[in-house]
């Protein structure tokens, strides 16, 4: 910090706050306003500023939430005890500043954009040398069109990772105050954005393979490998979607206020790339399956954008929803192998996949519960429903191993096994196992998807080792 008194200004987007309010508001906008997506093409024809100033009048912010820089605050905090004048310079709404300046409560002004003029660059630099004079203050900022701006300060605090920007400042003789790197994005953050580990659900798809006795095909298997392949790309754009889609409840979660998009380790417009990217190429490798396949691809798309959007805000109808988006797993592997999946089959998947939505949702809500919350955010449930949901959740459990247990006991059964007799050893087995789920969840020690959990838990992996050597006995004894 140097020891002067010219007022330091300081950037919003990307400096003060690890986020750009515009892509923020964007997709606020989708959840608060979908039919405002037709407007905006419209809107964007008339300028930039024009275009967050309608924004600014279709969303609004929840302040609190957004991810503030905890340096830039503290080189804020140091000028005003020096007695030094800040000042919020952006080129977003003024509701918008006035906003962050009266939640944050250390600006003594804020200068923001108009409907015609998009306060950056030149505009910005025009602006703040006609308030504070040439060289009469400095500035805070993170991207190339802040050089504008800091030709004209006395000095720069540059909050970017990028080498190249200390280089063209050092060559402009703009004297550097503080530079702030932010800690630049890994594969693993990529990797965890993407949910690669979810990936595990999308073996459901083997499911009428191994229900058909058909996992020796080879062209069933060539075809389930495109299946998954196909739904883990499509899976992961959808998850890169629904994050973005909640930022603002997920920052004010525990656990996933940790997720990259939430905490602005991976940019906003990446994850505005990512999304079509992964969808064009998911429906490519479909194109390699029947047309069916590719219909229930984009099925599911569909079901987990209104999900994403509206559903999941439902009560009932949300877990409903996550239930129906597990069977469709198994019905996509129907599709590619062309595999008629059978009545027993899709019955057990709703009532077993009902059962494992009502975990998910139950252990969310105990999270809230344990940090002595009553509502979690972005959901239609209070604490008080716990016993609600579990009540619903054991006994769709409860119907899954009846359904099997008549599965076991029907004709069409004692046509596909050799020994039917062995089948029986498996409704206990399932029985014990969704029992231990509900339990586990009751003791708050499930704290991800229950399907990834199982697939992390040994005597999960215990249960369905099991469950396979007996249908292979019962097949083959």
């Amino acid at each position: 910090m140097t020891n002067n008194n010219n007022p330091l200004c300081v950037d919003l987007d990307g400096t003060l706050i690890a986020t750009d309010l515009l892509y923020e508001a964007f997709f606020l906008m989708l959840k608060q306003y979908p039919l405002g997506l037709f407007f905006l093409p419209f809107w964007l024809l008339k300028g930039k500023a024009y275009l967050k100033s309608r924004l600014a009048e279709k969303v609004e912010f929840n302040w609190s939430t957004l991810p503030y820089r905890e340096e830039v605050l503290q080189h804020i905090a140091a000028a005003r005890a020096d007695g030094r004048k800040t000042v919020l310079a952006t080129a977003s709404p003024q509701v918008w500043a006035d906003g962050i300046a009266n939640q944050l409560g250390c600006f003594d002004l804020a200068v923001c954009i108009t409907e015609t003029t998009n306060l950056s660059g030149k505009h910005k630099a025009e602006h703040l040398t006609q308030l504070f004079g040439e060289k009469g203050f400095e500035y805070a900022g993170d991207t190339q069109v802040d050089i504008q701006v800091w030709s004209h300060a006395a000095g720069a605090i540059v909050v970017s990772n990028h080498q190249s920007l200390l280089r063209q400042l050092s060559k402009l003789s703009i004297p550097v105050v503080a530079h702030i790197a932010p800690n630049a994005a890994s594969a693993l953050v990529y990797i965890k954005a993407l949910r690669v580990h979810q990936w595990l659900k999308n073996l459901l798809i083997l499911v009428p393979l191994l229900a058909a006795h058909q996992l020796t095909s080879l062209q069933g298997l060539v075809n389930a490998g495109y299946a998954f392949v196909a739904f883990s790309l499509c899976a992961s754009a959808v998850y890169i979607l629904n994050d973005l889609l909640d930022l603002e409840s997920d920052r004010q979660h525990i656990r996933k206020r940790k997720r990259p998009f939430a905490a602005c380790t991976i940019p906003l417009s990446q994850g505005m790339l990512l999304v079509p990217v992964l969808l064009i190429v998911a429906f490519g490798v479909s194109c390699l399956l029947p047309i069916q396949f590719t219909m229930v691809l984009f099925a599911y798309f569909m079901m987990t954008l209104a999900y994403s959007i509206r559903l999941k805000k439902q009560v009932i109808v949300d877990v409903m929803m996550l239930a129906g988006l597990y069977t469709m797993r198994i019905i996509a592997g129907a599709a590619a192998t062309t595999i008629s999946p059978s009545f027993w089959l899709l019955a057990f998947s709703m009532f077993i996949f009902l059962s494992l939505a009502m975990v998910k949702r139950y252990s969310e809500l105990l999270i809230t519960l344990q940090a002595n919350k009553k509502e979690p955010a972005g959901r239609g449930y209070s604490v008080e429903d716990l016993p609600v949901l579990m009540a619903i959740g054991v006994s769709s459990g409860i119907c899954s191993v009846l359904i099997l247990a008549l599965y076991i006991n029907s004709p069409e059964t004692s046509q596909m096994y050799s020994n039917t007799m062995w089948l029986w050893l498996i409704p206990p087995i399932i029985l014990y196992w969704t029992s231990r789920m509900w339990m586990k969840a009751h003791r708050g020690q499930v704290d991800d998807d229950p399907v990834v959990f199982a697939a992390r838990d040994w005597q999960s992996l215990v249960v369905i080792s099991l469950t396979a050597c007996i249908f292979a006995a019962a097949l083959y004894a």
